[in-house]
């Protein structure tokens, strides 16, 4: 996985992680096309143990891909049902108020 943590004083941090596969690619599903780049994802493999790290200490949180939602699916930040599918790839946003 490929871990990024966007630093936003005030606003809360924004945790950013994403299947290894996925980077630098575009998958798109009827109207939605969304591009999976490095400066938002970011280009530093992460291990899980990193990927867990980060998830406990987020306020907002971006997930794209089969193992990064499974791994938050596991912490019990989320349910599959709260999950929506592009295409064949599962993606999550997370937000604390």
């Amino acid at each position: 996985m490929f871990l990024k943590i966007h630093r936003s004083p005030g606003s809360g941090d924004v945790v950013a992680v994403c299947d290894r596969e996925l980077i630098n690619t575009t998958i798109s599903h009827e109207k939605i096309t969304v591009t999976i780049t490095e400066s938002f994802y970011g280009s530093r493999p992460a291990t899980e143990e990193d990927v867990r790290a980060a998830l406990n200490n987020a306020g907002n949180i971006n997930l794209m891909g089969e193992r990064s939602v499974s791994l938050a699916v596991a912490m019990g930040l989320i349910t599959w049902s709260g999950c929506i599918m592009i295409g064949k790839i599962p993606h999550v946003q997370i937000y604390q108020l």
